[in-house]
Order: structure tokens, then C-alpha cells, then sequence
């Protein structure tokens, strides 16, 4: 049983196993089914990404008209274009958010750790897949490892923007794809730790203003934001580049600054964007003025 970051990379070095499996077997104990039944229990939230993924390449479309089409334009501009920021990085971005504009057409997701946040691991998964081509299993020890990491910030931390910020969201599900990555593309536990932390990093302080109150705008473009970081910080850490503060003392950070925060920008649709002139228009057109 493993509480913290630090805990989890010990194990994993000690036994020599991977990140993933020190989590399959903490499933195995905790929830006493045989290893077959837990992986069987993550391909479905596997199926469930991929799916979602492949419905927002079609396009969809929110009800309130806010979101929906930007995964499919990404798309477009991948195939007519040479990206700037290069064809991994906005496949992720497309992907991710398209997870989550099927979230806001109320379409099916997998919470990865949540719905507002549900882009980042599927969004990175199906991008690095056209390069790593990884086996199913690999597929499906890729959620395990970011099971790990968001298993310690969920015990440590936050991980819904109501209680810390889009920090704990966004910036935990962009964290946990990084560690993931790292695993895939071959790094080391520790390696996997140095990008988590390294990608929230970067996302403290992050707040959760969602407009009219909608998992829509800022959520879905933040997702963008989230996968692009944890390409970037996989990188990093695949280089050699390690975070001078250790990943647990990240999450530690994280949930203070979740604590200082005010609650007008904790999912409370009363503050930052959707405070903004446009940001109130827009929910008044969706509700109307008596809201």
C-alpha cells in the first residue's frame, strides 16, 4: 500500500516493476478480485475513451451551443498544415478536447479524475499511441500509471476544482498523463514522478471558472493546455530534466494554494472568466436575466 509519490517509485524500484503494476496489485488486494477481472475492469474505461474520442472527431455539439467542432477543426488544420507545435502535440490536443466536448453534448466519458478534466489522459493516450504503438495491454497500464499518481493527489490533495481550483483538475489529469507517457515511451519511475510534477507545476494557482456555470468554457480549451503540458514535461523528463521540488511536496503545495483560494474561483461561476462582461452575457443568454 503506497500513500505518497515517494512511496509509490520505492516500491517500484525495490521490486523492480513498473509503476502500473505496483498499482494492479494494490486493485488486487484492495478490492480482492483476481489481476484478469481488474484489467478487464480498466479496458472498459478504456473502450469508453476511445469512443469518446472517435464520436468528437465526428463532430458534436454542446446544447447551449457554447462548445463543440474544435477537435475536428485541429483536425482539418493537422492535415492541410505543418503544426508549429508539431503533429503529437495537437493530435493530443484535438483528442483531448473532443473528450470533452462529447462531455458537454452529454455524451459518455471516463472521469480521469474528472468530467471537466476527463481529456487530458485519453487526449495524450491516443495521440502517443500513433507514435509508441503500444499493445492493448500497455494501453491499459497506461490508466493504471496515471490511477497511481492520481491516487496519491485524491488521498493528499484535491482533485475537483470545487474543492481546489481547476489546479486540482486540469492540473492533476494533465500531471497524471505525463507520469504516464514517461511509462510508455520507456522511462523510469522516477522519471514518471519528475514529469508529474513538472506538469503541475505549472498549473498551480490554475482557477476553476467555469462561464454561466457550464463545464464548457474555459474547461474544454484547458484540457488543450493540460495534454500539451504533459507532452512537454514527459519530454523533459525522458532528457534527464528532474523537478528541484519533489513531486509529493508539488501535491503539497497544491492543496494550499487550493486552501487560500477564494471560493468566487472554485467552480462557483461567480468569479474570473466567468465574471468578465462577455462571460455574464453569455449566461444570461443561456438562462436568462432572473439568474
Amino acid at each position: 500500500m503506497f500513500r505518497t509519490v515517494a512511496e509509490l517509485v520505492e516500491i517500484a524500484e525495490k521490486e523492480n516493476i513498473l509503476i502500473s503494476e505496483v498499482m494492479i496489485r494494490q486493485e488486487i488486494d484492495m478490492k480482492d478480485k483476481s489481476r484478469e477481472e481488474i484489467f478487464s475492469e480498466m479496458e472498459k474505461n478504456l473502450d469508453v475513451m476511445e469512443q469518446a474520442v472517435e464520436d468528437s472527431l465526428k463532430g458534436v455539439e454542446s446544447v447551449t451551443g457554447l462548445t463543440g467542432g474544435d477537435a475536428v477543426k485541429v483536425q482539418e488544420y493537422m492535415k492541410e498544415n505543418n503544426p508549429l507545435s508539431g503533429q503529437v502535440v495537437m493530435d493530443a490536443v484535438s483528442k483531448a478536447m473532443g473528450t470533452n466536448e462529447v462531455n458537454a453534448a452529454m455524451g459518455t466519458i471516463c472521469a480521469t479524475p474528472t468530467a471537466g478534466s476527463a481529456g487530458c489522459v485519453p487526449g495524450t493516450l491516443f495521440a502517443v499511441k500513433n507514435q509508441l504503438n503500444p499493445t492493448r495491454e500497455q494501453m491499459i497500464r497506461y490508466l493504471f500509471t496515471s490511477g497511481a499518481f492520481g491516487f496519491v493527489v485524491a488521498n493528499n490533495s484535491f482533485i475537483s476544482g470545487a474543492a481546489g481550483g481547476c489546479q486540482a483538475e486540469v492540473g492533476s489529469a494533465g500531471a497524471m498523463a505525463s507520469a504516464a507517457i514517461v511509462e510508455m515511451a520507456g522511462g523510469t519511475p522516477q522519471q514518471s514522478a519528475d514529469a508529474f510534477a513538472m506538469t503541475l507545476k505549472n498549473m498551480l494557482g490554475l482557477v476553476c471558472d467555469p462561464v454561466a456555470g457550464l463545464v464548457e468554457v474555459p474547461c474544454v480549451k484547458r484540457n488543450a493546455g493540460g495534454s500539451s503540458l504533459a507532452i512537454v514535461s514527459a519530454d523533459l523528463a525522458l532528457a534527464g530534466v528532474t523537478s528541484t521540488i519533489p513531486c509529493d511536496e508539488v501535491i503539497g503545495a497544491m492543496y494550499r494554494i487550493g486552501k487560500q483560494m477564494p471560493s468566487s474561483l472554485r467552480e462557483t461561476g461567480e468569479g474570473g472568466l466567468a465574471d468578465t462582461p462577455t462571460g455574464r452575457l453569455l449566461k444570461e443568454k443561456i438562462f436568462g436575466t432572473s439568474v
